[in-house]
Formats: C-alpha cells, structure tokens, sequence
C-alpha cells in the first residue's frame, strides 16, 4: 500500500457535496407526526414530566427489555443520576481525591464520561483501551485495578463506543469478583447488543443520550437511564428533581434534571422507527466496507497498510453510531474532504487524560498508548440512514483520489 503516502498532485474528483448528517431528511419523513406530537403536548399545557414522558419510559423499558427506564434531561445528567443512584461518590464531598470513590474509566470518550464522575463527588481513572473496538481494554482495566488500592475503586464506566458494546464478558466478571458497580455509557449505542442482550441491561444501571445527533435523537437535550434494581431506579427519579420523594420535601441533595414533554413526544415518534435506522446504518456500514475493499484502500491492522476499517466483535450487535476509520495522514485527508464539501469528523483529537480540564489527574503523555494514537488516526465518516448510495461512492471516491 506504498501509494497511500505519494505526494504527487492529482486532480480533485468533482463532486456533490455530502453532509457529515443530515437531519433534516429524517425530518421530512417524520414532519406531520412531530407536530401532531408536540401540538399534543401544548394542548395539554404539561410540560415538564407528565404522561408524555412516562409513556416514553415505558416505551424505552420495552424497547431495551429493561425493567426501569428513568428520563431525564440530557446525556451527561444520566450519567451523574446513574454513577450517584449506583452508591458512587459523594456530591458534597470536597476531600482530597485520595480518599474519594474512584470510578475505572476509558480515556478515550466524549468528556461526560469523565466529568460525570467528577460530578457524583468521585475520581476518574483510567484505563487503556482495545485498539480494535476503541472500547475500554478488560485487561487494561485489570493491570488498573492491581495497581491501585483494593477499597478506592468503586465501579466500572465502560463506553459503548461508536455504537459497539464493550466486552462485558470479562467486565462483568472483574466487577463482580471485586464487588464495583459497572455503570455502562450507552451514550452511542441505543439498540446495540452484546450476545443478543440489550444494551442498557448489561450492568447496574446504563446512561443514554438523546442528542440531536444520536442513533434515536430528540430535536434538543435529553437523557434516560436503564436498570433492572428498583431501589437504584427510585434514587434516580428522586435526584432528577431536587431530591424530591414527595413534593417539596427533600431527602438529599439533588438537581433539576427532569426532561421535557415535548421531547419526550418527539422521542417517542421516533423510538417506533429506530431499530429500522439502527438497520440501516448497518447495511450502510457493510457496503462502505465492500466499496474501500474494492478500492484497494483496505489495510488489516495498521494505518501502515492502508485505512484501517471498524472491526466488529462477533459476540456484539454493532449499530453504527460512527462509521470510524483509521487513516494515513487524517488532518491533511480532512482538509481534502472538506474542500470538496464531503463531511468528516474526529472523534476524539484529544484523549480525556491529556485534557486541560483534567490535568490535575497527574497523568502526562505516554501514559495510555492506544488511546493516543487513536486520537491521531480516527476519522468518523458520513453515516446515517438516509445516506444514498451514491454519496457513499463519492466520500470512497474522494479518498482514493487523495491517496492516489
């Protein structure tokens, strides 16, 4: 694959542009519904909480074949609800980060799943990841956890990344042998399986994310929590408002985290057609696959070779969040897409240890391998359900040309 590094010019492809998503095609398909939806919800004059997203929640529990589902306000706030409902940290807590909870987490995430555990009063540590999957190493996390004092560490927050479940086979053991609450990040991977059981079910408690660019997106924030423990499942409900159990009665200290009914009518349209989308994303990905095979850009194990394509574990159900590649000089192939307007984006350019935010973790450059050079190899492509199959020949197009 020695001509993925030539650097003779060659002329550009011309080419229609393709978005990185595209909501408003979703949109269009779903117009009259939505409105319907959410002239429901202002007829009704009900707000915050209600029917509305009670009837989401129960659509989600069914959905996910989960025995609780809790909404809430956004991605990052189920998190926290579901880290402090599991027993994890202290929000009050202003001790040294010696002696707080600690949570084992991936370096490589969207920074919620680090700030969240800052936020229920614990300390973030973390734990290389799979270069495969991108997801957290089981055995990263073991080294983690042989090094570290045996009653620090209180739980586990694997990220589903990319819409692909980390191993839980090994997770769940670790976890369980040590007695640590294993909190999954769902955030990417509504409707993702891990040997055939749901994403969400895998641990003590999941965290979802309704992001507007989410596999199952509101038109805003919005959040959920899963669990299969009614005591956890009633702590998140009473954190989500103030703490309340009972109507301006506190019990502990909570937050104003509740979502909104409008969301949740918009959510609920959408929750009938996801596992269709979640379909479709897959037949996308499969054929973004054959067409970089049949391109001869294909390498098998290092940017050396070529663009490395997503790998998926044959015991997990992949739903494509992110189709993400690893490539050969990513920023100047991101320049070249852009420039003939085809969409990219990097998820993430700097992992969570070497962020300024979190610089008085202690940890330097060096310190998690895989996650570093992750950060300097991915680029997530376009994809999602209503990308047609020509613009998916133009971005497989657009990148020979830069590499040829």
């Amino acid at each position: 694959m020695a001509a993925l590094y030539h650097e003779s010019i060659v002329p550009r492809p011309v080419l229609d542009p393709v978005p990185m998503l595209d909501l408003t095609r979703q949109y269009a398909g779903l117009r009259e519904e939505i409105l319907e939806a959410v002239t429901r919800v202002c007829d009704s004059q009900a707000f915050i909480l209600g029917p509305e997203v009670e009837a989401f929640e129960s659509g989600v529990a069914k959905a996910c074949s989960a025995p609780f589902a809790i909404a809430c306000a956004s991605g990052t706030d189920a998190l926290w609800l579901a880290l402090a409902a599991s027993g994890i940290g202290n929000s009050t807590e202003t001790g040294e980060s010696s002696s707080r909870d600690a949570v084992i987490t991936s370096p490589f995430s969207f920074f919620a799943s680090a700030s969240a555990i800052l936020r229920a009063g614990a300390v973030p540590v973390f734990a290389d990841i799979d270069p495969r999957t991108f997801n957290l190493s089981a055995e990263s996390v073991g080294e983690v956890l042989r090094g570290v004092s045996g009653g620090k560490v209180r739980g586990i927050l694997p990220v589903h990344l990319y819409g692909q479940c980390a191993d839980f086979d090994v997770l769940k053991k670790v976890a369980e042998g040590r007695g640590l609450a294993l909190v999954e990040d769902a955030a990417q991977a509504f409707g993702a399986t891990w040997k055939g059981q749901m994403a969400g079910t895998l641990g003590t408690a999941a965290a979802f994310s309704f992001y507007p660019t989410k596999n199952l997106s509101a038109m805003g924030d919005a959040g959920l929590v899963t669990t299969s423990d009614q005591r956890i499942a009633e702590r998140v409900r009473s954190l989500r408002s103030h703490g309340m159990t009972r109507r301006y009665y506190h019990d502990e200290l909570g937050w104003n985290a509740r979502m909104d009914a409008v969301q949740a009518a918009i959510l609920s349209v959408k929750l009938k057609h996801v596992a269709g989308w979640n379909e479709q994303r897959c037949q996308k990905a499969a054929r973004y696959d054959d067409l970089f095979r049949g391109a001869g850009l294909a390498g098998e194990n290092s940017v050396g070779e070529g663009i490395v394509l997503p790998w998926t574990d044959p015991r997990a159900q992949h739903v494509f969040h992110q189709f993400v590649i690893r490539a050969p000089r990513r920023n100047a192939l991101r320049e070249y897409l852009a420039e003939l307007g085809i969409g990219s984006e990097i998820y993430y350019p700097v992992p969570l240890h070497l962020q300024d935010a979190l610089a008085g973790l202690g940890y330097r450059p060096g310190d998690f391998p895989e996650a570093e050079r992750a950060a300097r190899e991915v680029l997530a492509l376009p994809i999602y359900p209503e990308l047609r199959e020509d613009e998916q020949q133009a971005v497989v197009d657009a990148i020979r040309a830069f590499y040829a």
